[in-house]
């Protein structure tokens, strides 16, 4: 389908603001989501948690947000982003600040699955925000500053929440994370109470195909590049998220209120990958690489970069230890961010969203099941070592398989020919 969009007069400030507030939506989306992990210390200490305990948290997570993102387009398309947005933050603020309540194993399971469901809402409703009120000129900016929050929060939430905890105690952290929601909401609620919708005029062909079913999809040999890849990398970002304070806290003896800087150096790295192939991939093409070579030699590029990643377990201090797993990270994002691109280039435009979403519903998936086998592995006594191996391995295996069933990279997408 090809139309025009023609942005309402007045609105530009309006939409500059909801840019911001998806944005610090975001944001919060993953400070909430890793309050729990921060507080593992603390939390343990007080509840005398398994480590196999503590990761049916992480995995009870995952596997609601992976089956939540089967009906959370529907529903951001029946109610709308302004009423299915809010009604999102609410419900996970609520959920956040239900930890705070809760005392046992099925509570805390509880409250996060429904913190999953709530969250699993937000990326849907950033996307179909930006195609409904933003204008293609503003758009790919739009979504780009929105795609940097998720890094945002994962910086401040270390930051902030040990801090919290040590002061007014762990309840508190959830409390006060939670309620920032709340506050935003009265924003959200004001900011876009006179926002308007771009108005789309078709000028070319029938608007009504639409994307094959998943059952059709899942037979393309794209398709299964996509969800190969995401299978394999997606488990590497879940684990880190999940265990790193963890991990900095067992293996230096840090304490509650030491965990969270070098795990915030870890995600400030993040943020650098995931800007880095912006540049990375559109210089390969502009040296004259076709897209399929410079496609797969920045992926190249990335996956050997996690390749250092198990010498955290001998790094002589945390600080080593971040900067080798925040450039792991750096390569994650980096080729997360290809995996997109891939997908714009070689899936037809009206495939791409249900595409995306197979491959985050595999991802996390397999999230789920590293976060279990972590638990295990370390209850078992075998520690971090066999992750930070699958880890590091994870992405060339990737790689390979998107060669596998891709073995020649075809941009059926002309717009998207350009460098990005």
């Amino acid at each position: 389908m090809n139309e025009t969009q023609v942005a309402p007069k007045g609105q530009r400030a309006i939409r500059m603001g909801l840019i911001a507030l998806i944005f610090f939506g975001t944001a919060l989306n993953y400070l909430d989501r890793q309050v729990l992990a921060l507080l593992k210390p603390m939390l343990q200490a007080d509840f005398q948690w398994t480590d196999q305990e503590f990761a049916h948290f992480g995995s009870s997570f995952q596997i609601a947000a992976a089956f939540s993102l089967l009906g959370v387009g529907w529903f951001i398309d029946k109610v709308g982003v302004r009423w299915g947005y809010g009604v999102a933050v609410a419900v996970w603020s609520l959920a956040g600040m239900a930890h705070a309540l809760a005392s046992s194993v099925q509570q805390f399971v509880a409250a996060r699955v429904t913190l999953a469901v709530a969250e699993a809402v937000n990326t849907p409703a950033a996307i179909k925000a930006a195609a409904t009120y933003l204008p293609v000129r503003e758009r790919s900016v739009g979504l780009g500053v929105i795609n940097s929050a998720s890094n945002i929060g994962a910086i401040v939430a270390p930051l902030a929440v040990p801090v919290i905890a040590l002061t007014l105690g762990w309840q508190a952290a959830f409390l006060i994370t939670g309620a920032l929601g709340f506050v935003w909401l009265l924003f959200w609620w004001l900011g876009t109470s006179k926002l308007q919708p771009v108005a789309t005029r078709l000028t070319a062909e029938d608007d009504g195909e639409k994307a094959p079913p998943w059952r059709a999809l899942i037979r393309d040999r794209r398709t299964l590049a996509v969800i190969g890849a995401k299978t394999l990398t997606d488990l590497v970002w879940w684990f880190i998220l999940f265990w790193a304070p963890d991990f900095f806290a067992r293996q230096f003896n840090l304490g509650q209120g030491e965990i969270g800087y070098p795990t915030a150096i870890v995600y400030v790295l993040a943020a650098a990958g995931a800007l880095s192939s912006g540049f990375l991939f559109p210089m390969l093409l502009g040296r004259g690489m076709d897209a399929n070579r410079a496609r797969k030699t920045s992926m190249f590029a990335y996956a050997l970069l996690i390749l250092p990643l198990p010498l955290a377990l001998y790094a002589p201090n945390q600080w080593a230890a971040a900067m080798i797993i925040g450039l792991g990270l750096f390569a994650h994002q980096g080729f997360s961010t290809n995996i997109f691109g891939m997908t714009a280039d070689i899936v037809p435009a009206r495939q791409v969203g249900s595409v995306i979403a197979m491959g985050a519903l595999a991802g996390n998936l397999s999230g789920a099941g590293m976060l279990e086998f972590a638990g295990w592995s370390l209850d078992s006594g075998y520690g971090y070592t066999p992750m930070f191996l699958m880890s590091a391995s994870a992405y060339l295996l990737a790689l390979g398989w998107i060669h596998l069933m891709q073995p020649r990279l075809e941009v059926v997408n002309t717009a998207d020919k350009r460098p990005e």
